[in-house]
């Protein structure tokens, strides 16, 4: 992907900076050489993720001379991901529906109060790519894609005269100054104020693998553990069923975990289940592993009939009808379907049909372990949100604010994580943008 051009108005004085060797250090006893010049921006934003994008527009267009930095090639990489299969951007549903789906609210949920999802989509159409709402409800830019927005994205920003460093890995901040590890040795800056959005450790080959937790720790920072969120969970297969159906979808279900009931679809992996379905109940399976070594899903293969309505289905079959039979024309299972309900029971499925019904209706799983944080769609934990006041800034740190993923908290996919990202960024700038103010540090016009 072409990053936008740099804005020639803006000159950067960089000098070499013998930082520490390990990757993210915080030395807070001693100062940078008096001698080193700071480099002319008023803001510096830690990482090119939709979060910290959605700063730099509003911060720019406030007036502040803004640079971007980014350890990867490119700015969007898990952005682009996401919209590899279309960019669900946001989600239609009512409003105090939507702010529900995070956890935990608070802060996070005022932000999107603030910019909610039909300001994201007026934000979309501004940018020339307007959006519609899916059956599901979902929201979707009309050219389905998530490059056509990055780059007109990219053309605003360049516009605002925001500068985009990339290929620059955060290794040091210490006494308000940034030190960075780049391609050509280390280099530093010292702006009026901070935003990190480094983004969780989930898809750590986009550039957010999590290495931030320690320096920010040693600044006195609380960060909850960083754990798998929006992932899929091991079930022990059978050989026989791992080999048939690894690959094959489950649909229109549903899944029952600690009295939360939704329906969707999941996926039968060779390691066990995953899927959006699965996802909008993850937290909870997450904290049942956690609590108990293990979890129980229940799932619904039939969630539009009744148990009385499936019985009056497989009752009376024809003479000699087999159990397969029965499955996929009485109960009108697929073959998948048909084979998690033989896997689940474990032995020879009940011929009588309430009995068979009532299986169908909640078949039991049992899930040992979550996916890797490397696999997961988004990540749980993070900084916690009681150790930022309500502008987003660091409560221990004054002038170092936060936004996005690496914030502690999480919701389900469907809209609602990119939702999140892009509005914690905006109310992040505006809570730097007033305290620019209130200290004194707005550059003179």
């Amino acid at each position: 992907m072409k990053i936008a051009p740099s804005n020639p108005g803006i000159k950067h004085r960089v000098r070499n900076f013998e930082a520490p060797r390990h990757a993210l250090t915080a030395r807070t006893n001693r100062s940078l050489p008096a001698a080193m010049e700071t480099l002319e921006e008023d803001v510096a934003i830690v990482g090119g993720g939709p979060a910290g994008l959605a700063a730099a527009e509003v911060l720019a267009a406030a007036g502040h001379a803004v640079a971007v930095y980014e350890r990867m090639p490119s700015v969007g990489r898990k952005f682009l991901l996401a919209g590899r299969g279309g960019l669900n951007l946001t989600h239609g549903e009512p409003l105090p529906d939507f702010l529900r789906r995070y956890q935990p609210s608070g802060s996070l949920t005022e932000a999107i109060a603030a910019f909610p999802p039909d300001a994201l989509r007026a934000w979309c159409a501004d940018l020339g790519e307007p959006t519609f709402v899916g059956s599901s409800g979902r929201v979707f830019p009309k050219a389905f894609k998530a490059s056509p927005l990055l780059r007109a994205w990219l053309r605003r920003l360049d516009g605002l005269g925001v500068r985009i460093r990339t290929r620059h890995r955060l290794a040091a901040y210490e006494d308000g100054a940034l030190v960075f590890e780049t391609p050509e040795g280390k280099t530093w800056t010292r702006p009026k104020a901070v935003l990190l959005a480094l983004g969780g450790a989930s898809w750590p080959r986009l550039g957010s693998d999590g290495t931030w937790v320690p320096m920010l720790e040693a600044l006195g920072v609380a960060v909850s553990p960083l754990r798998p969120a929006n992932a899929g969970f091991a079930v022990a297969w059978s050989e026989h069923f791992r080999t048939r159906f690894a690959g094959e979808p489950l649909k229109r279900i549903g899944l029952a975990a600690d009295g939360v009931i939704v329906r969707g679809e999941a996926m039968v992996t060779a390691e066990g289940i995953e899927g959006g379905a699965v996802y909008a109940v993850s937290r909870i399976l997450r904290a049942m592993i956690e609590r108990k070594g293990a979890a129980r899903l229940v799932l619904d293969l039939r969630p539009d009939l009744t148990v009385k309505a499936l019985a009056d289905r497989l009752s009376d079959p024809r003479p000699g009808a087999s159990m397969a039979t029965r499955l996929r024309k009485g109960a009108g299972l697929s073959p998948v379907a048909a084979g998690l309900l033989r896997e689940a029971a474990g032995a020879a499925l009940p011929a009588d049909p309430d009995a068979l019904a009532g299986l169908i209706k909640a078949v039991p799983l049992r899930l040992h372990a979550m996916a890797p944080i490397e696999r997961a769609i988004s990540t749980a934990g993070g900084l916690r949100l009681d150790g930022l006041d309500a502008a987003f800034m660091l409560r221990a740190r004054p002038g170092l604010f936060a936004a996005g993923e690496m914030l502690d908290w999480e919701a389900p996919t469907g809209g609602y994580l990119l939702q999140g990202a892009l509005s914690s960024g905006r109310a992040a700038a505006a809570g730097m943008t007033a305290w620019l103010a209130a200290n004194g540090r707005v550059r003179p016009a």
